[in-house]
C-alpha cells in the first residue's frame, strides 16, 4: 500500500469531516448501512491500536502524539474501497491528512450551529480539547480555524442541525450514489 505523497486512486469511499459532536459517527454508521459499506471511526481506531482512550493519549503524548497516531490510521484506512470513515474533528489540521482524504475518496463535510454542538458536548468528559474551557468559545475558535480547511477538501457540505441521523445519512447516500453513478439498491 502506498503512503503519503504517493498519487492514489480515488475510491468509492466516503470520508466524513467536521467539528466534534456534529454527528460524524452516528451519520457514518447509518450511511454505511445504507450503502452496504464497512464503517470505521478514526478516533476508535486510534484508541484500539493504542489500547487507551484519546484523553489518556492527550495526557501522556500531547496533541502532537495523538495527531501522529491519527495520521497513521488515516493513511492505513483511506486506501480501502467501499468504506465510510468518520474522522476526528482535527484531522484537517495536517496537510497530509487533507491530501489523502481528498485524493482517495468522496469527502462530506457535516456542519451544525455552534450552540447545538456546545449542548451536545456539555457533559462529555471524553473530549480532551473541551476540558476546563468554555465549550462555546472553544468550538467557535475551532470553527474559525478549521472551517476553511474543511471547505478546502469537501466535495459537498451537509447541515446536521434539526435533522434525524437517518435523514442526513440518506442525503449523503443519495449524493454519493449520484457522484459514483449508481442508483439505490
Amino acid at each position: 500500500m502506498g503512503g503519503f505523497g504517493e498519487v492514489a486512486m480515488k475510491h468509492r469511499s466516503v470520508f466524513l469531516i467536521g467539528l466534534m459532536a456534529v454527528g460524524k459517527s452516528s451519520v457514518g454508521r447509518q450511511l454505511a448501512d445504507e450503502l452496504g459499506y464497512a464503517f470505521y471511526d478514526s478516533d476508535h481506531e486510534v484508541e484500539a491500536r493504542a489500547g487507551a482512550e484519546i484523553a489518556w493519549i492527550f495526557d501522556v503524548e500531547g496533541e502532537d502524539g495523538f495527531r501522529e497516531r491519527e495520521m497513521q490510521v488515516i493513511d492505513e484506512l483511506t486506501p480501502m474501497d467501499g468504506i465510510v470513515l468518520a474522522t476526528g474533528g482535527g484531522v484537517v489540521l495536517r496537510e497530509e491528512n487533507r491530501d489523502v482524504l481528498s485524493d482517495r475518496g468522496y469527502v462530506a463535510y457535516l456542519t451544525s450551529p455552534i450552540s447545538l454542538l456546545a449542548d451536545r458536548t456539555r457533559k462529555d468528559r471524553r473530549r480532551p480539547l473541551l476540558r476546563d474551557v468554555d465549550p462555546v468559545t472553544t468550538l467557535e475558535t475551532f470553527a474559525r480555524e478549521r472551517g476553511p480547511l474543511y471547505e478546502s477538501i469537501a466535495d459537498r457540505t451537509f447541515v446536521t442541525d434539526g435533522s434525524s441521523v437517518r435523514k442526513v445519512a440518506r442525503e449523503v447516500a443519495d449524493w454519493h450514489r449520484e457522484s459514483i453513478g449508481t442508483s439505490p439498491a
